[in-house]
């Protein structure tokens, strides 16, 4: 006979623990038998590490990233611990479950008014600013803007003027021959063994605007790189052609890492104060400035340096870092003031 609900208790019912009530063991495994690999590709959830020792070493892998390590940024270029199917058979899966220490990040954001900075290259000792002599001609700002993303994040800057058949590169390089920045000029025939020679045995992410000739001049170091190029449009940009960053070996060791094609250089993670680490020619000439001087120029600052120099190329750049602070100091007072 049923028994009636007067008869009940507490101790007839059972009660299952939610998911957020049950008890959890704060032990992770160490994973002390995790491989050791370098990210080169990533797509939609989905990172292709090579292989960095033993036996198997190159082999390349597809990987997820394991569930303990969340929501981790992982890139192109880093240095990463992976355990399960280290096959590289098709349909095999492996897992990430090791983030290795990044001695060098290049970062970028869509816009300067963008609070959202994007890790674009992990690890990589260069950062090859490619510009073109013309079609479409060279950006100083864009060279300034990537010189400050390099040092920040702790890479060696090197500039590459490509298409150097269509006009003189020297002259824009001239803007840049105060600093100690190496330069590279590619051209239809020449260029291409001093460039890697110097890229050589190590990691370097190239940059640069779409239909500068990037992933033309991957193609070059890396002939199976197939790396898809496009004319410049009429009205002097390239169309985007790489649309994810990839690594690729380099025939004589070391790797290039090509990344998309880019429109523009934000760096709202920058302090203005930091800015000209990257240029030493003008933090010389800022030390004549008076004390406070934001190298804004009148009416903010009407005594500043920099509107002394007389060199046209190096007025240029300097232009260009006054327009980079301008933008990047009214980030912050719009910082302070969303804060009171």
């Amino acid at each position: 006979m049923a028994r009636r609900a007067a008869d009940f208790d507490e101790s007839d019912v059972r009660v299952r623990p939610g998911k957020g009530s049950r008890p959890r063991s704060k032990r992770r495994p160490t994973h002390d038998d995790a491989r050791a690999a370098m990210v080169v590709s990533v797509d939609r959830g989905r990172w292709g590490c090579v292989l960095a020792s033993g036996d198997d070493e190159g082999v390349e892998v597809v990987a997820m990233r394991a569930r303990e390590l969340g929501r981790t940024p992982i890139v192109v270029g880093d240095e990463v611990g992976i355990v399960g199917d280290l096959s590289g058979a098709p349909g095999s899966l492996a897992r990430i479950v090791k983030v290795s220490e990044r001695s060098s990040v290049l970062r970028r954001t869509a816009d300067d008014n963008d609070p959202f900075e994007r890790i674009v290259v992990a690890n990589a000792r260069n950062l090859l600013i490619v510009v073109a002599a013309a079609d479409p001609p060279p950006r100083t700002g864009f060279v300034a803007r990537a010189l400050v993303a390099a040092y920040a994040g702790g890479l060696q800057p090197v500039l590459g003027i490509t298409k150097s058949d269509l006009a003189d590169p020297e002259v824009f390089a001239a803007e840049f021959s105060a600093l100690d920045l190496p330069v590279i000029t590619v051209g239809v025939d020449d260029g291409l063994d001093a460039l890697r020679d110097m890229l050589g045995g190590d990691v370097s992410a190239l940059i640069g605007h779409s239909g500068v000739g990037k992933s033309t001049l991957v193609n070059r170091l890396v002939p199976d790189a197939d790396r898809a190029t496009s004319a410049v449009s009429g009205v002097g940009k390239g169309r985007h052609t790489s649309t994810q960053s990839v690594a690729l070996r380099l025939p004589g060791g070391g790797w290039v890492i090509d990344t998309p094609g880019i429109r523009s250089f934000g760096l709202a993670h920058i302090k203005p104060e930091n800015v000209l680490d990257a240029f030493s020619d003008l933090a010389s000439v800022a030390e004549g400035c008076p004390r406070g001087c934001t190298h804004l120029g009148p009416p903010a600052d009407p005594e500043c340096a920099f509107d002394e120099i007389t060199d046209p190329a190096v007025h240029r750049r300097a232009m260009a870092v006054r327009e980079l602070l301008a933008t990047l100091e009214s980030n912050d007072q719009w910082a302070l003031g969303s804060s009171e």
